[in-house]
């Protein structure tokens, strides 16, 4: 119920509205965190002001340093990072702790090396350029891969002399807590990183519009990031915008289907198909149904298996591929993506009442059964 300013943890300006975070898996409240105002924001932000005037005249050296101690105090927590992010997103247990949280660790070592070679002053003649910090930083984080974007934001910016205020995704705030820790036991200095929770259209937006932020970075949606271009836009401040996707995954007719087709379902399911890189794939011949067939298991020896966590409240499962959607709104969104393609009538409407998240996959356990895609759920991948 906290936020991260000032290099201490401090309680909202004003008491005010919570953020319930559930886990995916159960549908239980986890935990509440407060939700930022604008006057928790301006206070963040007077943080970050004024560890700038220190911070950004450190050297290269100091700078490798606090990434190194961050790097190590980090790799410290990456079991407790790890189980975070599954018990806010739903991200399986074997990609958290392999795939996300170590894309973490990545990041930051590549921070480090950059800045170790990067040319902070370069002469062209009689002209010399100084790169310098750009300023205060609003890092905008998304949900669907927690550590990757939170340090492939924190760790350039701290290489670069930047101080920042980081607003992590409401539906992801466990994780992003973590890191806070993570810094005040790196030695990080006072003021340099702060951290406020909340949605994007309060917290997220006085960051974007305040005069105090030199530079907002953002990942996330196309209609977020033209709400984030807008609020930035009077301050005539630098955005720097990922805005999500979906790519197509084309196959041509000299393609080793088999191949393909499996490459292409596993990337499609991979973080329960929550990633911006997840391939697209519509069935459109015959040689592809064929060969989806095979891939889902309707023939006795299919070469892939996607294996889902069993429905239980017990996280003691062997290790799953394809955990629930993230949330109710991602869960409504694929139902209607399988109305389109399926029919409506063969599917649940959106406002349908229950357990959403896992009726739209039909991730359901029966007894002690495994629970099973549907066949129809081809028309996702």
């Amino acid at each position: 119920m906290q936020f991260y300013i000032d290099g201490q943890w401090v309680d909202p300006v004003e008491p005010g509205e919570t953020i319930a975070v559930v886990d995916p898996a159960t549908e239980d409240e986890v935990a509440l965190v407060a939700a930022a105002t604008a006057a928790d924001v301006e206070s963040a932000v007077a943080a970050a002001h004024r560890a700038f005037e220190n911070y950004s005249q450190t050297t290269r050296e100091e700078r490798i340093e606090f990434l190194t101690r961050l790097r190590e105090a980090y790799k410290r927590r990456i079991p407790e990072i790890a189980a975070a992010m599954t018990t806010e997103v739903g991200i399986p247990r074997g990609l958290a702790e392999g795939g996300q949280v170590l894309a973490g660790a990545r990041h930051l070592k590549e921070a480090m090396e950059a800045l170790r070679d990067y040319p902070l002053h370069e002469d062209w003649g009689s002209t010399r350029i100084v790169r310098e910090p750009v300023g205060v930083c609003a890092l905008l984080a998304p949900w669907n891969w927690p550590m990757n974007q939170v340090t492939a934001k924190v760790g350039p910016a701290l290489a670069a002399g930047c101080t920042m205020v980081l607003k992590p995704s409401e539906v992801s705030p466990l994780s992003a807590l973590i890191i806070a820790e993570v810094l005040h036991d790196a030695g990080v200095p006072a003021g340099v990183f702060n951290l406020v929770n909340g949605d994007g259209a309060t917290a997220g937006r006085a960051l974007a519009a305040h005069p105090g932020v030199d530079m907002v970075s953002f990942t996330g949606s196309t209609r977020a990031g033209i709400a984030v271009a807008h609020a930035a836009a009077d301050t005539v401040k630098r955005v720097a915008q990922e805005l999500g996707g979906k790519s197509a995954n084309i196959l041509l007719p000299d393609a080793d289907f088999e191949r393909a087709v499996n490459l292409g379902v596993a990337r499609c399911f991979n973080n329960s198909g929550q990633s911006c890189v997840s391939p697209i794939q519509r069935p459109s011949t015959s040689r592809f149904n064929s060969t989806l067939n095979v891939t889902f298991g309707q023939y006795p020896e299919p070469p892939l298996r996607l294996r889902l966590r069993r429905w239980r409240r017990s996280r003691l499962v062997e290790r799953c591929d394809v955990e629930p959607l993230s949330d109710d709104a991602a869960a409504v969104a694929v139902t209607h993506l399988l109305a389109c393609h399926a029919g409506a009538a063969e599917w649940p409407p959106a406002h349908a009442a229950g357990r959403r998240r896992s009726s739209c996959l039909s991730l359901r356990s029966q007894g002690d059964r495994e629970p099973t895609l549907p066949s129809r759920c081809r028309c996702l991948c």
